[in-house]
């Protein structure tokens, strides 16, 4: 599966690096059990409105694999958060997101992205979460999403929100868990020396 990772100027470097070295820690420890040039089980490419270099907020380039125009096609998508007051104006970025949602077999948000879906109209009807300090600001930005509190992550089948930061590391590996096993998400947790309970 392609997994696509939105970056962006202002993003939350965890938010994006979390889930980045979930997939990958998890292809790597599948491919440990499969013959020799086996595909890997996920494949992670990064994405951006543009192919310049990102700044992340704490300073930190990044450089995009690939752009909004030009990608593989995703299986499952993730969308971090950060400063997203930029990228709430960006009508070409919040209509990829909402493309996204019609074409990915999952698309997810670590703490303030979920504004950005909630903003592409994805989150309609459904009940999200996002970091303690924006719960708020998700309530009044799309009165018609069921705001959860409380929550590490919450699942609503293609569309799954995680509160802060390191709450998308829990909500990736939930994903693993989903997408493949159980097994494969303690194994990949366990690599990663992560105390993951697997609750929500």
């Amino acid at each position: 599966m392609n997994v696509g990772i939105l970056v962006f100027d202002e993003m939350e470097l965890l938010d994006m690096a979390g889930p980045y070295e979930v997939f990958t820690t998890a292809a790597r420890v599948h491919a440990r059990t499969q013959p020799v040039g086996a595909a890997p089980l996920f494949t992670v490419t990064t994405v951006a409105r543009s192919a310049a270099p990102v700044r992340a907020r704490a300073g930190l380039q990044v450089q995009p694999d690939a752009t909004l125009g030009k990608h593989p096609p995703f299986g499952c998508v993730i969308v971090p958060g950060g400063v997203v007051d930029a990228e709430l104006r960006q009508p070409e970025l919040l209509a990829w997101i909402a493309a996204q949602r019609r074409t990915a077999s999952v698309l997810a948000s670590v703490c303030t992205g979920a504004l950005l879906l909630a903003e592409a109209g994805v989150l309609d009807g459904l009940a999200a979460t996002t970091h303690w300090e924006d719960l708020d600001a998700l309530r009044a930005l799309r009165p018609a999403v069921t705001v959860r509190e409380g929550l590490r992550w919450v699942d609503e089948g293609a569309v799954v929100t995680s509160a802060g930061i390191s709450a998308g590391i829990d909500m990736c590996l939930h994903l693993v868990q989903r997408l493949h096993s159980h097994e494969l998400a303690l194994a990949a947790a366990r690599q990663m020396d992560y105390a993951w309970s697997g609750t929500p």
